[in-house]
């Protein structure tokens, strides 16, 4: 009996896991106008303005990060190596989903907020990287507005942003310039249809 229960719960796990995965929309048609992109996901509108009002952390500097990392590809994981260029290997980090969180990171991020949500949800990675930044910005004092500053801290760690490692890496400082860009675009963009974008109904729950 115990065993049949065991396998039932196996079946209902991956059961639940294929149907999640299965649910998770396509990237938005046009991911170089947020005003588009909300129109086409307003629940993703709504999730950002939350996670604004909780963590403060700007909406454009969200999309930005979410934009970098997974081009807003909710199941997103980085590509395998390979062994002699030819046979699919492992993957180098167990990064997943919109924020490209990982497995350590993700469980830390759950145990002080008490949320227990996947990683394919737009909405937790929304508020993941408000919960991220505001650690960035008590440990390290960046500003939650600067978008450039915490995409280093985000890829390279808080403990690894105070030791300077991005320094050494031209290739990421360079990366970090085009998220904040991104943000400065999403940002002017936002301003001139915020006020057309659809309102959170008040039945919506998270």
């Amino acid at each position: 009996m115990k065993i049949f229960r065991l396998i039932l719960n196996a079946i209902f796990l991956a059961s639940t896991v294929i149907l999640l995965t299965a649910c998770v929309p396509d990237p938005p048609k046009s991911q170089s106008n947020i005003c588009e992109i909300f129109r086409e996901y307003p629940d993703w509108y709504w999730a950002t303005q939350e996670t604004q009002r909780k963590w403060h952390v700007p909406i454009s500097v969200q999309m930005a990060v979410i934009h970098q990392e997974s081009h807003f590809k909710g199941n997103a994981k980085p590509p395998r190596g390979k062994v002699l260029w030819v046979i699919p290997w492992t993957r180098p980090t167990s990064a997943y989903g919109y924020s490209q969180a990982v497995d350590g990171t993700w469980a830390i991020y759950e145990k002080e907020t008490d949320n227990t949500r996947f990683r394919n949800s737009f909405s937790a990675a929304s508020d993941f990287l408000g919960w991220y930044a505001t650690r960035a910005h008590k440990r390290a004092n960046l500003s939650r507005t600067n978008a450039y500053e915490l995409y280093l801290a985000y890829h390279e760690g808080i403990g690894g942003y105070m030791r300077g490692s991005y320094k050494k890496k031209a290739w990421l400082v360079a990366v970090a310039k085009k998220v904040e860009r991104q943000a400065s675009m999403y940002h002017y963009q936002l301003i001139k249809c915020q006020k057309s974008l659809p309102t959170e109904p008040w039945w919506h729950v998270w």
